[in-house]
């Protein structure tokens, strides 16, 4: 499972989608939307994860989309 952020960049001008604690998007796109379902697929691939979508002006968490199941357990440690 990998969680993907949605997060608008002010230097493009474009919204990116990169998996959480990436350095490199995974993709730009034009729209907060496209930036949305291109991560969605990309957590759907991984087998599931969260799909955080921040504001464009603070990069404060906006909504969060989840993709499968959560782990009612997850690991320790």
């Amino acid at each position: 499972m990998a969680d993907y952020d949605v997060q608008y960049d002010k230097d493009s001008g474009d919204w990116s989608a990169k998996r959480a604690g990436a350095e490199r998007a995974a993709g730009r796109y034009g729209t907060q939307a496209e930036a949305h379902d291109a991560a969605r697929g990309f957590a759907e691939r991984s087998g599931g994860g969260e799909v955080r979508d921040h504001r464009k002006d603070n990069n404060q968490i906006r909504n969060t989309d989840t993709v499968g199941k959560k782990d009612p357990y997850p690991p320790k440690g």
